[in-house]
């Protein structure tokens, strides 16, 4: 067995029995158990775990997603993309979606239920919806993932 895989089961062994805020929380949590590890591999193993951050409240805290809850939320996003959105554009740190007169909202509540990496939060008007994008991840690849659901 590897390091790595023993280093994935602890994450996801933290992330479904500790109350796991912020990847600097558990990269201290991996430390403690031996894994000297940086912010980026934290991130990748988050992602290949299938952790999503989980928004309620004042505070937040990852989860590991169900594969077949994530399925569907991609599905009904690019639903709502092929249907509503008229243009992608990037505005960094931020994508703007251009949708019909009262169809961003859908859009948005879509996006938010991907729990896409790279998506902080979305702020939706009647046509218009921004999405403000992590800079370590950039809103081009954001851009790109909401185009190609």
């Amino acid at each position: 067995m590897s390091s790595t895989e023993a280093r994935r089961r602890l994450v996801t062994r933290l992330v479904t029995t500790e109350a796991i805020e912020s990847q600097a929380q558990l990269r201290r949590l991996l430390s403690h158990a031996g894994h000297d590890v940086t912010q980026a591999t934290v991130s990748r193993d988050l992602e290949f775990v299938g952790a999503v951050k989980e928004r309620g409240g004042a505070a937040s805290r990852y989860r590991i997603q169900d594969p077949d809850d994530a399925r569907r939320a991609r599905s009904a996003l690019a639903v709502a993309v092929n249907e509503f959105v008229e243009s992608v554009v990037v505005a960094a740190p931020m994508v703007v979606l251009h949708t019909p007169p009262g169809a961003a909202h859908l859009v948005a509540g879509k996006i938010d239920a991907t729990d896409m990496p790279g998506v902080l939060g979305t702020v939706a008007g009647d046509d218009t919806v921004f999405v403000a994008v992590e800079e370590s991840i950039g809103a081009a690849v954001v851009a790109a993932e909401i185009e190609g659901v």
